[in-house]
Protein backbone atom coordinates (compact mmCIF):
# COMPACT_ATOMS: atom_id res chain seq x y z
CA UNK A 1 0.00 0.00 0.00
CA UNK A 2 1.26 3.25 -0.82
CA UNK A 3 1.23 6.41 1.42
CA UNK A 4 -1.90 7.89 -0.38
CA UNK A 5 -3.30 4.84 0.16
CA UNK A 6 -2.61 4.77 3.92
CA UNK A 7 -3.85 7.87 4.41
CA UNK A 8 -6.82 7.65 2.65
CA UNK A 9 -7.74 4.51 4.95
CA UNK A 10 -6.67 6.28 7.79
CA UNK A 11 -9.28 9.06 6.56
CA UNK A 12 -12.21 6.63 6.22
CA UNK A 13 -11.90 5.49 10.27
CA UNK A 14 -12.75 9.26 11.34
CA UNK A 15 -16.60 8.74 12.12
CA UNK A 16 -19.84 11.00 11.39
CA UNK A 17 -19.76 13.86 13.46
CA UNK A 18 -16.01 14.16 14.39
CA UNK A 19 -12.88 15.38 12.77
CA UNK A 20 -8.98 14.84 12.77
CA UNK A 21 -6.36 17.10 12.24
CA UNK A 22 -3.89 16.60 9.69
CA UNK A 23 -1.17 15.62 12.32
CA UNK A 24 -3.56 12.34 13.81
CA UNK A 25 -4.11 11.33 10.35
CA UNK A 26 -0.20 11.49 9.51
CA UNK A 27 0.15 9.05 13.01
CA UNK A 28 -2.95 6.91 11.66
CA UNK A 29 -1.25 6.01 8.36
CA UNK A 30 2.04 5.41 10.18
CA UNK A 31 4.33 8.53 9.69
CA UNK A 32 4.30 11.77 12.23
CA UNK A 33 5.70 13.42 9.43
CA UNK A 34 3.40 12.82 6.70
CA UNK A 35 1.25 16.16 8.04
CA UNK A 36 1.69 18.26 4.69
CA UNK A 37 1.13 15.02 2.89
CA UNK A 38 -1.99 14.15 4.70
CA UNK A 39 -3.07 17.42 3.10
CA UNK A 40 -1.59 16.67 -0.54
CA UNK A 41 -3.39 13.30 -0.49
CA UNK A 42 -6.44 14.88 0.57
CA UNK A 43 -6.63 17.74 -2.11
CA UNK A 44 -6.02 14.72 -4.90
CA UNK A 45 -8.52 12.76 -2.97
CA UNK A 46 -9.91 10.75 -5.60
CA UNK A 47 -13.58 9.49 -4.29
CA UNK A 48 -14.39 11.91 -2.09
CA UNK A 49 -17.70 10.35 -1.28
CA UNK A 50 -15.91 7.34 0.35
CA UNK A 51 -12.90 8.99 1.40
CA UNK A 52 -14.43 11.91 3.91
CA UNK A 53 -11.59 14.40 3.37
CA UNK A 54 -13.88 16.85 5.08
CA UNK A 55 -13.11 15.92 8.35
CA UNK A 56 -9.98 16.46 8.39
CA UNK A 57 -9.04 19.81 10.14
CA UNK A 58 -5.95 22.09 10.97
CA UNK A 59 -4.24 21.66 14.80
CA UNK A 60 -6.64 25.05 15.49
CA UNK A 61 -9.90 23.36 14.60
CA UNK A 62 -10.15 25.61 11.71
CA UNK A 63 -11.48 24.34 8.18
CA UNK A 64 -8.74 24.57 4.97
CA UNK A 65 -8.23 27.48 3.25
CA UNK A 66 -8.08 25.26 -0.09
CA UNK A 67 -10.88 22.78 0.34
CA UNK A 68 -10.33 21.27 -2.72
CA UNK A 69 -14.33 20.43 -3.34
CA UNK A 70 -15.53 23.64 -2.92
CA UNK A 71 -13.87 25.72 -0.85
CA UNK A 72 -13.64 25.95 2.67
CA UNK A 73 -17.72 27.04 3.03
CA UNK A 74 -18.34 23.84 1.39
CA UNK A 75 -16.36 22.10 4.14
CA UNK A 76 -17.83 23.67 6.97
CA UNK A 77 -21.34 22.99 5.43
CA UNK A 78 -20.87 19.60 5.63
CA UNK A 79 -19.36 18.81 9.22
CA UNK A 80 -22.27 20.81 10.41
CA UNK A 81 -24.59 18.61 8.15
CA UNK A 82 -22.84 16.02 10.50
CA UNK A 83 -23.74 17.76 13.87
CA UNK A 84 -20.33 19.77 14.13
CA UNK A 85 -20.91 23.14 15.89
CA UNK A 86 -18.01 26.12 15.31
CA UNK A 87 -17.54 29.06 17.60
CA UNK A 88 -17.36 32.82 16.61
CA UNK A 89 -14.18 32.57 15.20
CA UNK A 90 -14.95 29.53 13.28
CA UNK A 91 -13.30 26.85 15.03
CA UNK A 92 -13.97 23.21 16.27
CA UNK A 93 -14.03 22.26 19.84
CA UNK A 94 -11.56 19.49 19.24
CA UNK A 95 -11.82 18.31 22.59
CA UNK A 96 -15.81 17.73 21.98
CA UNK A 97 -15.36 16.45 18.11
CA UNK A 98 -12.20 15.60 17.67
CA UNK A 99 -12.02 12.00 17.55
CA UNK A 100 -9.09 9.89 19.98
CA UNK A 101 -5.91 8.11 18.48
Amino acid sequence: MNTFEKIYEAVKLIPVGRVATYAQVAIMAGNPRWTRVVGNALHKNPDPLVIPCHRVVNSKGEVSENFAFGGRMAQRKKLEKEGIVFNEKGRIDLEKFGIEI
